[in-house]
């Protein structure tokens, strides 16, 4: 897979902007980030930012499992469970040149790890931001294309933005369901974190019933609405 440059200038962009909320927030409300994540329940704000730290080092070291799954995400949070926060921030301080590197010549994948993550850290910590960010449009894009591929011959399925000229259809043909909603609402649905409720809300044309699970790509979707 080739690398990226465009994805990389966002990658690096991203990381300050996490980074520099996660110790502005350390400063000032330390308690904050022992708070629970509502895209990640089972993890504080704190375990999440170990993880993203965790993808880094494993990509770094060629050794992200192939599956992503659970036990592989869980073990970044224990590797580093006793570390205190600025120590978390230290070690990402130290990959962050390499792992910029990687993304603009070998994989642009890690932009998508810390532009979800980095909206699911805003929720927990109520800090929105990073809304218009040109690293979210771009990982819409990647995960668009991620739900056509699971799609195969169904659908088409087509995403009309409400606050802008995003427009995206999976495949030719009248569609098989439209959904309106604002593009960082379609950004959140592509990456699982939005409700049913919320995705039949954004229903103009169609059923949305029979591509719940497609829109479940990257886990369960939630049963609360999310705070961003």
């Amino acid at each position: 897979m080739a690398g990226d440059a465009d994805a990389a200038r966002e990658w690096r962009e991203a990381y300050e902007r996490v980074s520099g909320l996660v110790a502005t927030t350390q400063l000032r409300d330390p308690g904050a980030l022992e708070q629970a994540v509502p895209a990640t329940p089972d993890w504080r704000a704190r375990d999440l930012v170990a993880h993203m730290i965790g993808v880094g080092s494993d990509t770094l070291g060629d050794a992200v499992d192939e599956e992503q799954g659970e036990d592989w995400t869980q073990r970044h949070v224990e590797a580093r469970r006793d570390r205190t926060v600025p120590e978390l921030l230290e070690e990402w301080s130290d990959l962050a040149p390499r792992l910029e590197e990687h993304v603009a010549t070998t994989d642009p994948g890690p932009l998508g790890d810390i532009v979800i993550h980095e909206q699911d850290l805003r929720g927990a910590l109520g800090a929105p931001g990073g809304r218009e960010s040109g690293g979210l449009a771009m990982v819409r894009e990647q995960m668009a294309d991620t739900f056509a591929e699971g799609l195969e011959e169904r659908g088409p399925v087509r995403l009309e933005a409400t606050d802008g000229d995003w427009t995206w259809q999976s495949a030719d043909g009248d569609p098989a369901v439209v959904l309106q909603a604002p593009g960082y609402d379609l950004a959140r649905a592509l990456t699982s974190r939005r409700t049913e409720e919320q995705l039949r809300s954004y229903v103009s044309v169609g059923d949305v019933a029979p591509f719940l699970d497609d829109f479940a790509g990257l886990g369960p979707l939630p049963t609360q609405a999310l705070p961003e």
